[in-house]
C-alpha cells in the first residue's frame, strides 16, 4: 500500500451518525490526538452525513466539525459501529456519506458493526473481514461474498481493515499509527493510554478466562484470574490446590465441574494463549516459550501443531481455544 510522504498531514475523517457506540469513536480518536501530540502529523476531524451533532445509543450528544461533504479527500476513513447498523440496516444517509469519502480514501476501516456499512456498499466483496463476535455469523449471512474472520480482533485486506467491538478499535488505531509512523510511537501511545498488552490483528476477539465458562464459587473464579495474571507462574496441580487451600482430588473433581476442563487443561491452554500473543507481538518461539511457562521451544511447537485443523475438517479451533463457551463475556 502506498504511505504518505514523511511530514505530510494525514486527514483522518471519523464519520458519526445517530445511534454510534460512543467507545468505538472515542477509543479511535484517543490514539490519533495522543500520536498528534507526539508528533504525528494527523488532522482528525469528526463528520456525520449532513454536520449536525449526533446521540450516540448511550444517549450522550457528540459534536460534529462538519458534513461529509465539506471533508475533502481523507487518508483514513474510520466508520465506527452501532446495532442500529445491524438491526435497522445502515441509514442511506449514512452510506451515501461513506460512498462519498471512501473512493479517495487511502484506507477505508469499520470498527465492530461499521462493517456493516462497507458491506452494504460492496466495500466488502471479495474480501476478509470481521466485526464484534456476536454479528460475525449474521454479517456472513448478509453479505455471503465476504470472507468472514470470526475470531480476529482485527483483519487487512488491501486498503480495507475492519475491526471487532469497541477495544478493538483501539488495536486497530495503534496498527494504523504503527503503520505510519512506526512501532515505537505506537509502543508509546500505548504506554502513555495504560494499555495492557498491544494486540495483534490476529489474536482472538475473547481471551481464554472471557470464553470459558465463568466460575459459580468465587475461590475458583480467582484461581482462574490467578492463572491468567501470570501464566508463566508455578500451576501444578500440587501448587494451585495450595493456592485454593483443597486437596489436590478435591480441586480436580470441583474445577472440572465448574469451568468444564481439568486444571491442567486450563492452564495450558491461557499459556498457548500467552505464547501466541508474544510470538505475534515479535518475541522468538524459544522465548515465547519461556515467558508463557511452556518450557521448551519443542513444547511450544507440539502445542501449536496440536491446536491446527485435522486434514479434511471444516472448521479449526484457535491455537488458545476455550473450553467452553460462555453464553456471554458481557462486552
Amino acid at each position: 500500500m502506498p504511505r504518505t510522504p514523511p511530514g505530510q498531514r494525514r486527514a483522518i475523517a471519523v464519520l458519526v451518525f445517530d445511534g454510534v457506540r460512543l467507545l468505538d469513536v472515542t477509543g479511535p480518536l484517543e490514539v490519533f490526538d495522543v500520536a498528534r501530540s507526539m508528533g504525528a502529523p494527523y488532522d482528525v476531524v469528526v463528520c456525520s452525513p449532513d454536520g449536525a451533532d449526533v446521540t450516540t445509543s448511550s444517549g450522550l450528544r457528540l459534536g460534529v466539525t462538519r458534513p461529509a461533504g465539506a471533508v475533502g479527500v481523507v487518508d483514513t476513513l474510520v466508520v465506527p459501529g452501532g446495532e442500529v447498523l445491524v438491526e435497522s440496516g445502515a441509514p442511506p444517509e449514512l452510506l451515501d456519506a461513506v460512498r462519498l469519502l471512501a473512493p479517495g480514501a487511502r484506507r477505508v476501516t469499520s470498527v465492530c458493526a461499521g462493517s456493516f456499512a462497507l458491506g452494504s456498499l460492496g466495500l466488502l466483496d471479495g474480501l476478509r473481514a470481521t466485526t464484534h463476535w456476536r454479528h460475525t455469523a449474521e454479517l456472513a449471512r448478509r453479505f455471503p461474498t465476504v470472507a468472514v474472520d470470526h475470531e480476529a480482533i482485527y483483519v487487512r485486506d488491501g486498503r480495507v481493515l475492519t475491526s471487532a467491538g469497541v477495544i478493538a478499535g483501539i488495536d486497530l488505531a495503534l496498527a494504523l499509527v504503527e503503520e505510519d509512523e512506526g512501532d515505537e510511537l505506537a509502543h508509546r501511545i500505548g504506554q502513555d493510554m495504560v494499555v495492557f498488552m498491544r494486540r495483534r490483528g490476529a489474536q482472538p476477539q475473547l481471551s481464554v478466562p472471557a470464553r470459558t465458562a465463568r466460575p459459580r464459587r468465587g475461590l475458583f473464579r480467582d484461581l482462574c484470574d490467578h492463572v491468567a495474571a501470570d501464566p508463566g507462574a508455578d500451576h501444578s496441580l500440587p501448587a494451585l490446590a495450595r493456592h485454593v487451600g483443597l486437596s489436590v482430588r478435591h480441586l480436580s473433581r470441583l474445577f472440572k465441574e465448574e469451568v468444564g476442563a481439568t486444571p491442567a487443561e486450563y492452564v495450558s491452554s491461557v499459556r498457548l494463549e500467552a505464547a501466541t500473543a508474544l510470538i505475534l507481538a515479535g518475541e522468538s518461539i524459544a522465548a515465547a516459550a519461556r515467558r508463557s511457562g511452556l518450557g521448551s521451544e519443542e513444547t511450544l511447537r507440539r502445542a501449536l501443531r496440536r491446536s491446527q485443523p485435522r486434514p479434511g475438517s471444516a472448521t479449526g479451533r484457535h491455537p488458545a481455544a476455550p473450553v467452553r463457551r460462555a453464553g456471554c463475556c458481557g462486552c
